[in-house]
């Protein structure tokens, strides 16, 4: 998976829980909940959707990894290098 692909996914995963901000400019490196009115539970809903669309487990204490665009897709690409050397944080 490309680096596109990932942030695919990753916006898909955003807009799946806050519709309303496809199409506004997103700080690749800032916050959602510092640009947005992103709160505990959208975020939530976005780890919860990043995993169904990804198959990634994602642990709790990788949640702040998960914060901005640029952090989710680094984290992603890690998930996703580690399931193909056949390393664990693949699919559930």
């Amino acid at each position: 998976m490309n680096d596109t692909d990932i942030e695919r996914q990753v916006r898909s995963a955003l807009y799946l829980v806050a519709p309303d901000l496809e199409g506004e400019p997103l700080d690749r490196q800032r916050r959602y909940r510092d640009q947005y009115e992103f709160d505990s539970m959208d975020f939530l809903r976005y780890v919860t959707e990043l995993h169904q669309l990804t198959g990634a487990d994602i642990p709790e204490g990788d949640y702040p990894r998960l914060e901005t665009l640029e952090g989710a897709m680094a984290y992603l690409k890690e998930k996703e290098q580690a399931r193909s050397a056949g390393g664990a944080g693949g699919a559930s």
